[in-house]
């Protein structure tokens, strides 16, 4: 894994959903990038709505800054598996970079 993409510290879930909530669904957008680690199936599956819904509804299993800056923050998705959701933070919006679907024992132990 590229130095950049690792998670350099923990970030508490409360202090997250707490910088979510001065966002709206018109702030958040998906990239070009945002689906690319998907396969064509699971591509039927999400959409940029459904990832925009976890942000914005869903509480974190966990989440962590990542040394690019970027949060990588994960859910329990209904499969048993995890959602990792790579997002930049900027001041009037966020960008989903990327996310993909990983086994819970893929999951990091942050101290």
């Amino acid at each position: 894994m590229v130095q950049g993409h690792r998670i350099e510290k923990k970030i508490s879930v409360t202090e997250f959903l707490e910088s979510m909530k001065y966002y709206s669904r018109k702030d958040i957008t998906c990239t070009k990038h945002t689906f690319f680690r998907l396969s064509e199936n699971q591509r039927k599956l999400f959409k940029c709505d459904n990832i925009i819904d976890f942000l914005l509804t869903d509480k974190p299993t966990l989440v962590g800054l990542q040394y690019n800056q970027c949060y990588a923050v994960f859910y329990k998705d209904k499969t048993k598996n995890y959602l990792r959701i790579i997002i930049e933070i900027k001041p009037n919006k966020i960008e989903i970079v990327t996310f993909y679907v990983i086994d819970p024992s893929h999951l990091p132990q942050l101290k």
